[in-house]
Order: C-alpha cells, then sequence, then structure tokens
C-alpha cells in the first residue's frame, strides 16, 4: 500500500477531523497540479467547487472524472495519482471509512 495523503501531499491534504470511524480530508489541488502516488481506504469525495480530475492507479490504470459543485462520488480503496485537469482550483472533502 502507497503512503498516506497528508504525509506524502500535505500541501494538497489537511485532516479536518478523525475518529474510530471516519477520517475527513479537505484537499485543494491548483490546475495542472498533479500528486505523489498515495492510497486512501474506501471514501466518498464531495466536490466543493465544480473539478475535473484524472487518478492513475498503481497498475497503470487511468480513470477521469468530472464534478459540479455539491456532487458527491465514491471511491474504492487504491493506490493512485490525482491531477488536476480543469482550469480552476480543485477544492473537495474527502471523508475516508475505516
Amino acid at each position: 500500500m502507497a503512503e498516506d495523503p497528508t504525509q506524502v501531499a500535505s500541501h494538497v491534504y489537511k485532516t479536518v477531523f478523525e475518529n474510530d470511524r471516519v477520517r475527513i480530508l479537505e484537499a485543494h489541488m491548483a490546475p495542472g497540479e498533479v500528486t505523489v502516488m498515495h492510497s486512501h481506504p474506501d471514501h466518498i469525495a464531495v466536490a466543493m467547487k465544480p473539478a475535473k480530475f484524472k487518478f492513475r492507479l498503481a497498475s497503470g490504470e487511468e480513470a477521469e472524472g468530472e464534478l459540479e459543485a455539491g456532487q458527491a462520488m465514491f471511491v474504492e480503496a487504491a493506490d493512485h495519482t490525482t491531477e488536476n485537469t480543469g482550469s480552476t482550483e480543485l477544492h473537495a472533502v474527502l471523508i475516508e471509512l475505516k
């Protein structure tokens, strides 16, 4: 398993709440920014503003996505990088399940 995102990409991911059942992260990424490989458990991502992004999995697979402000998506546990492919800041809240 890859590293914790708050450790290897602390400029992007900040923990805003954590207990024995969930951890909530806030993410901010500039347009074109790419994170290093990291891992999350199963989680829900909620876009705080419109977002376009690409995940690159450790296996080499890629997945692109787009969310409107307030829209949520479920993301299965994985090792991946994230790229902000949009032209504006990516701002999201991630709710990691423990």
